[in-house]
């Protein structure tokens, strides 16, 4: 039996992890005597660059860097304003969170009060301080996460664990309406953690539907895998699986799977690959990838990675003798990930919502996919918000529609007369 220890309404704080994009490479060709002798040196520092960009992106990032400078810290309870460093994410209007001392300190940010051009700084209002002291503060991780553990929105919920195939991982399970119906499964996006589903528990519940939000294999949370990397969804969706199973055991009828970035392709994959699809009812996708390949090809080019050396790094991920360089027990599949090429192969009703200038999950895979499926995919677009902050720039927008389309697919289905 799974293991769950209750807890009430209380702040209990969890360190949460933003997604995090791809260090730039730094990297230059040393010249060599003859063209040959170049060729050969152009050559290897190619190779070397590709299984270099090749593990970055299936290794977990452990150390989170604090690349935000708090300049001060004013005021005491509700009046208390903390002035950052402008930065094109702190510019964006919107609720957001720092994390500082290491994760071990969390405080949630309100809107843009204050805006400075000239100083290069932002002012914003403290709504809530869950764990450490801000006034000591001097770096911090700006995130989308506004919340550290189900009790910040004043919720009880329940600690459990998912017996996955590589050992047990924590979740969280939040009761509500009935125990009977459908649930909704958050499942979170690379570098982050579970907590980046709890924006989206009160939309859930006021669709009474309880909340399971779990970790999977190499997230910080939940066991290793012996390869120590991810999957970018071939192996994690076996983890969203065994979720979907502890639902349907504990008298769910069938599940909404919510995600985030990666979160999304391991949704799909789930629903397109789990013995246990025809249980997904639907499929509500933040900022998701549909084609890794078009997200590796934006990357290269984001970190000045010439192209050619960026499809090397994706070969090396796909082919079988790639693996001793990427560390990877098994290559990755990336055809089967393309849901742009398999649109009409979507049988699952999703709704997308994607930023037009997200910086680290292009939103052009998503578009298409909508117009090559509309029967399933519906498509919210969003601007301002970057990676995975849809809901933090507009989050009565985000939860209207979210909210209104699941009440549109969740209600039952009227039969024709004389159509049994």
């Amino acid at each position: 039996m799974p293991h769950r220890v209750s807890h009430a309404p209380s702040s209990v704080p969890v360190q949460s992890d933003p997604q995090q994009p791809l260090p730039r490479a730094v990297w230059a060709l040393a010249g060599a005597g003859g063209a040959l002798a170049l060729a050969s040196a152009v050559a290897a520092s190619s190779s070397a660059l590709a299984a270099y960009f090749a593990r970055r992106i299936v290794t977990p990032e452990r150390v989170k860097v604090e690349d935000q400078e708090v300049l001060a810290v004013q005021g005491e309870g509700s009046t208390r304003r903390v002035i950052l460093r402008a930065t094109e994410e702190t510019r964006v209007d919107g609720e957001y969170s720092l994390f500082f001392n290491r994760g071990a300190g969390h405080v949630r940010l309100g809107p843009l009060e204050d805006y400075s051009p000239e100083e290069m700084t932002v002012t914003r209002p403290v709504l809530a301080e869950y764990s450490g002291d801000m006034t000591t503060a001097v770096r911090a991780r700006w995130s989308g996460f506004v919340y550290s553990t189900p009790a910040d929105l004043g919720l009880g919920f329940e600690d459990v664990t998912l017996a996955l195939d590589v050992g047990s991982a924590p979740a969280w399970y939040v009761p509500a309406g009935d125990p009977g119906g459908t649930w909704a499964i958050m499942v979170h996006g690379r570098g982050a953690t579970r907590g980046e589903g709890l924006r989206a528990v009160p939309t859930a519940h006021a669709l009474g539907m309880p909340c399971l939000l779990l970790s999977y294999r190499n997230d910080g949370e939940a066991p290793a895998t012996p390869d120590g990397r991810y999957g970018l969804g071939t192996t994690e969706w076996r983890d969203v699986e065994i979720a979907i199973q502890y639902a349907l055991d504990s008298g769910a009828r069938d599940v909404v799977l919510f995600g985030w970035s990666m979160g999304g392709a391991i949704s799909l994959r789930t629903a397109d690959s789990s013995t246990l699809r025809e249980h997904v009812r639907a499929l509500v996708l933040d900022a998701p990838v549909v084609d890794w390949v078009d997200v590796l090809a934006y990357q290269a080019r984001l970190n000045r990675i010439p192209s050619r050396v960026g499809r090397l790094g994706q070969m090396l991920l796909a082919h079988p003798w790639g693996r001793r360089l990427t560390g990877l027990a098994a290559p990755l599949d990336f055809r089967a990930m393309d849901w742009v090429t398999r649109a009409v192969e979507l049988r699952t009703p999703t709704l997308i919502l994607h930023s037009v200038d997200d910086d680290f999950v292009p939103v052009g895979p998503s578009l298409e996919l909508a117009r090559r499926n509309p029967e399933m995919v519906t498509l919210e677009t969003f601007r301002h918000a970057l990676h995975t902050k849809e809901w933090n720039v507009d989050p009565e927008r985000w939860e209207r529609t979210v909210r209104s389309w699941l009440a549109d697919e969740l209600a039952p289905r009227r039969v024709p007369p004389g159509t049994a």
